[in-house]
């Protein structure tokens, strides 16, 4: 039983990742520029962080059978740790005073285009 939850786990990482990537090519083909993938923290993690010019995303990914369920899926308490490691990422840029940041979905839907959501919530 123990191994079938770790090979699910796997799985689920395996799907995660390969999501990652395909939000990072389409948001490079948007002319954004990777910073981060996966930015990790005590106060949570950030899948993507990505950037152009003065514009700095932070971006949940999330692969679901639809756009719905993707939004879905980003609960107050998931945005809550979202935007405090981002705070944490933020505070060591050294131009944070002029950076802006947008909180930014990219659903990962079967058969589609990774969709990207502009400002899926705000801090």
């Amino acid at each position: 039983m123990v191994e079938r939850g770790m090979a699910d786990r796997r799985r689920a990482e395996r799907r995660g990742q390969r999501g990652e990537r395909r939000a990072a090519w389409a948001l490079r083909l948007k002319g954004f520029r990777i910073v981060a993938r996966r930015y990790r923290c005590k106060a949570g993690e950030i899948d993507l962080i990505v950037r152009r010019g003065d514009l700095v995303l932070i971006v949940e990914v999330k692969a679901r059978p639809s756009i719905g369920e993707a939004m879905d899926a980003v609960t107050p308490a998931a945005q809550r740790r979202i935007i405090a490691a981002a705070d944490h990422w933020l505070a060591r840029q050294p131009d944070h005073g002029r950076l802006n940041l947008r909180f930014d979905l990219v659903a990962i839907v079967p058969g589609r285009w990774p969709i990207h959501v502009p400002a899926l919530f705000t801090a």
